[in-house]
């Protein structure tokens, strides 16, 4: 099984994405690791990614993600995955892919990056990710979580929803 933990920065994809594949005893993969450094300069600087950022990064997830499929592992990834598009290119590595999409308002969203230290991603930028969010079309089955619960409750929610029985 791979699982696509997604929404905006800050909205806790690497928190909830760590829970569920703890529960799941799957191999957890952040996503923002895989930006090129020329990525991670832009973001630095204030100025958000575009389509033509993003293509090659989220071709090489893709590519992560069919690794982990063809052996028949479980995985669960953390990305931002903003737009049907970049889903479509994730799925190419991995078409039975489930999504879990953490939603939360704005205004919520920006008072976790105020209290955020250590990532490159500036607050500056979450309006850009507002702007440029395709929230997950009802063909695309994705689980829509309200991140106002604590991590733990989204995460077992996501599990529950997935249909499998989390790792004792």
């Amino acid at each position: 099984m791979i699982v696509v933990v997604m929404g905006v920065s800050g909205a806790g994809k690497t928190t909830v994405g760590r829970l569920v594949a703890a529960a799941l005893n799957a191999r957890f993969i952040e996503g923002d690791a895989f930006h090129p450094p020329a990525n991670v300069d832009k973001m630095r600087r204030g100025q958000p990614l575009d389509d033509a950022d993003r293509a090659p990064w989220l071709a090489a997830l893709g590519e992560l993600l069919r690794s982990y499929a063809v052996r028949g592992m479980t995985a669960v990834l953390a990305c931002s995955a903003l737009k049907r598009a970049y889903r479509d290119a994730l799925r190419t590595g991995a078409p039975d892919a489930r999504f879990v999409f953490l939603k939360g308002e704005e205004a919520q969203i920006a008072e976790r990056l105020k209290a955020r230290a250590g990532h490159y991603m500036p607050a500056t930028l979450l309006a850009s990710q507002f702007a440029a969010l395709e929230e997950p079309a009802a063909d695309e089955r994705a689980i829509v979580v309200d991140i106002a619960d604590p991590p733990s409750a989204i995460a077992r929610h996501a599990v529950e929803a997935l249909g499998v029985d989390p790792v004792a």
